[in-house]
Parts: structure tokens; sequence; C-alpha cells
């Protein structure tokens, strides 16, 4: 047997020798969520975006949606026009990930190496040895079973690497399991479009057909070298994938690499003094997520999209770790020179601040560090408080209502 396509009892088994990695998808997770919170939208169209008179995109979508062509990505106008009778709703971040870390904890039970890659997708490695003693395939029905119990449901892909885990992940949805025997990988690669291969975006793929190759059969037989002008260094690990042999191993990252937050304009954007006040308002919104975090940053980055869809990006490295939005706004306010030019129309703005690892700082020659906490951190400290006991909007600044009606409600999967 080399692979096989269940939604029920796997019936005999057999044998697994080697490494199993599996890949949990949440099915539709944002949209499952808010049929389980309401349960007369079961059964109906809903779709989680932004706004569609706003240059808003669908987070995600219920297969009820899908029926109408509506996808992830899409433009919300579009996604009305193919689905105008469909339930809109802005998303809930604090709720999915809620519901996502008690999947991560079912994940986390079942295997002490858990790879979180999204708000809804995580690697884990169930090879049985001296931590997994069950059938990989048995461990992935329970998980499978154990999610249902929270109201929610998800797909998983079985197989001896990430690579084949993923794409088999995707094969059989909703709440389906496909599994790719070990020795079977080429079997079950070499028929399907090399675009399903993780590191093979649209312009690789033009690229790819260019030179004949459009199948994974076709990647694994091509030569390495005319694969270097389209992947560069990455040509071997691109063969291999397409061999089936990703050896990458199942990590868990831990911490946040980085926290950040983007805003999409239902208006370009064009004005210097504008761009440094919107770059103000996301740096607290990102700044609130560190304290909330515990997490301190060294690293402060902005990104822009430019109205022919273009982006750019600058970032810094500061002395001192910072989680404190007047620390670094003025730094975000000296990279828009980089990234910005007038005359350049912005449709979305971004902050992100990382590097969280400790470093060796220089004191202050004259630090007092016993002094009282400064009156403009107690100030931060207390309307934090605030705001974790009264929601977000109980404390707003006067640039928090200025642009409130300039964000097209779109919604991310990113983990922070």
């Amino acid at each position: 047997m080399c692979s096989k396509v269940t939604n029920s009892g796997a019936g005999t088994l057999p044998a697994w020798e080697g490494a199993a990695i599996l890949l949990a998808d949440l099915d539709a997770f944002f949209a499952s969520v808010e049929q389980l919170d309401n349960p007369t939208w079961r059964g109906k169209p809903v779709i989680v975006g932004g706004d569609p008179d706003r240059r808003g995109v669908v987070s995600t979508c219920s297969y009820e949606a899908r029926r109408y062509g509506v996808r992830s990505a899409m433009a919300s106008s579009e996604a009305r026009r193919r689905c105008p009778d469909a339930i809109w709703v802005r998303g809930r971040h604090e709720r999915y990930r809620e519901l996502s870390d008690m999947v991560m904890a079912v994940l986390r039970d079942c295997s002490p190496h858990v790879q979180q890659v999204s708000i809804d997708e995580a690697f884990v490695d169930v090879s049985p040895g001296r931590y997994i003693k069950g059938h990989p395939v048995m461990i992935a029905q329970g998980i499978q079973e154990r999610v249902s119990t929270l109201g929610i449901t998800c797909s998983i892909g079985l197989g001896t690497s990430k690579t084949v885990a993923k794409i088999a992940s995707d094969r059989n949805k909703p709440n389906g399991l496909t599994v790719v025997y070990p020795g079977c990988e080429r079997d079950f690669l070499d028929p399907l479009p090399v675009r399903e291969i993780s590191g093979v975006g649209r312009v690789a793929e033009l690229r790819l057909h260019d030179l004949g190759i459009t199948t994974i059969r076709d990647l694994a037989s091509a030569d390495e070298l005319a694969l270097k002008g389209v992947f560069g260094k990455n040509a071997p690990v691109m063969l291999a994938r397409a061999h089936g042999l990703d050896a990458s191993p199942v990590v868990d990252e831990g911490e946040a690499k980085s926290v950040s937050n983007e805003m999409t304009f239902s208006e370009n954007i064009i004005e210097l003094e504008q761009i440094r006040q919107i770059v103000s308002f996301i740096a607290a919104k990102v700044a609130r997520r560190l304290r909330r975090k515990g997490l301190a940053g060294y690293t402060v980055s902005l990104k822009v999209r430019l109205d022919d869809l273009s982006f750019r990006t600058a970032q810094r490295t500061l002395p001192h770790a910072v989680d404190d939005e007047q620390q670094f706004v003025p730094v975000l306010h000296d990279l828009i020179k980089e990234v910005w030019r007038p005359g350049d129309e912005l449709r979305l703005l971004g902050v992100g601040v990382s590097s969280f690892g400790s470093r060796p700082e220089q004191l202050r020659l004259f630090e007092d560090t016993t002094a009282d906490v400064p009156p403009a951190r107690a100030l931060i400290e207390a309307t934090d408080k605030v705001k974790d006991r009264f929601g977000d909007g109980a404390v707003r600044y006067g640039r928090e209502l200025r642009f409130a009606d300039r964000d097209t409600s779109t919604l991310s999967q990113n983990l922070d």
C-alpha cells in the first residue's frame, strides 16, 4: 500500500519504519470558529475578511462560500460579487488564538516535537521510537477526533517529510486524512503540478514551464545546473523536495520571531505627514502587543506596498531592546525616506519589531537603577491595565480616531 485517502478507520495498517511527519491544517479556521460560536450560521456561506468597500481582502471563508468561487486572498469586492448573500465578519483574532492554542495543546499531548507555522497549521513529528509508541496513522486519527470535540475540524497529511505532509494535507478537505507510506513518495508526488512544491512561486513556475518542467516528476528528473538558473543555491533543496527526501526537522521555534501590524488603506496615502502619523498609530499597536507578550526587540522594520502592488522594506537595529513606541517611532519616521519618495501612493503600511534575544548593552555611566518608574512609562503601564480590564477601546488617542475609518479591517493569519 502506497497512499491512502480516508475519512474513517484505517483498518489493517502496514508497519511504519523511519520518519513520520504530519501536518495538521484547521479547516476554514476563522470561518469555522464563527460558525461554532454562531450556530445559526452553520451551513451558510461565511466570509471573514476586510471591508468590500475599502479594498479589503478575504482572510478565509467557509466551504459553503467556496462553492461560489470565493477563496482566501481574493479581493473582498470580488468575493461579494460572487457570493452576495454571504455573512461577513471582520474577525476576532483573540478568539481564534484561543482555539488555536487549544489545538496546539492537543498536538503537544501526542508528541514533544511540534512546529507551529501559522495560527491554523502545525507540523508534528510522530516517528515511532522513544517518545512515540503508537502507529502514526492511529495518532493522526486520534488528533482529528480530539480536535472535533472542540467544535472544529482539521485535515491531516502524513508522510516521511514536511514536503510530503504539506502537500498531502491539501488532498482531501475538510476533515480528511491522506497517508503517504514510506517508499511511496514518488508515486504520490510525480503526477502533481510543480507549483505544489513549497518554494515554487508564480515566477519560478513560469520559468520552470519555459524549461519544459510542469510536473513534480519533471522537476525530480531535471538537471541541477539548469535548476540553479531558477532557484540559485537552493536548487539542491528543491530537487530533494521533488524526490520526497526533504530532511528538514520539526523544530519548535518557541517564542514569536517578530511582532508586527499592517494597515491596508481604503484610499491611497500620498502625503508625508499622513504617513508619519499612520506609522505612529501602527507602532503603538505593535508596542501594545510587545508588552502583552513580555517582549522587547532590538530591530524595527517598516514595510510599504505601493499602488503598483510592489513592496519596499527597511529596518534598523537599535542598541537597546524596545517595547515602547515612543522609543522607536523616531527611527521609523527616519526609515520612511528609504521606502517612500514624493509622488508614491501607498496602499499598505506595516511596522514590525524583532530580534528578541538578549544582547550585551552599554550601561549609561550615571544611570540610577534604583529610580522610580519614569512618568511616561508609568502612564503606559496604567493605560495597559485599563485596556486589559475593559478592552483596547477603553482608552483611545486622537490618532486612533483619526485613522479608524481608513483601515480595510483585513485580518492576518500571522502567529503574533
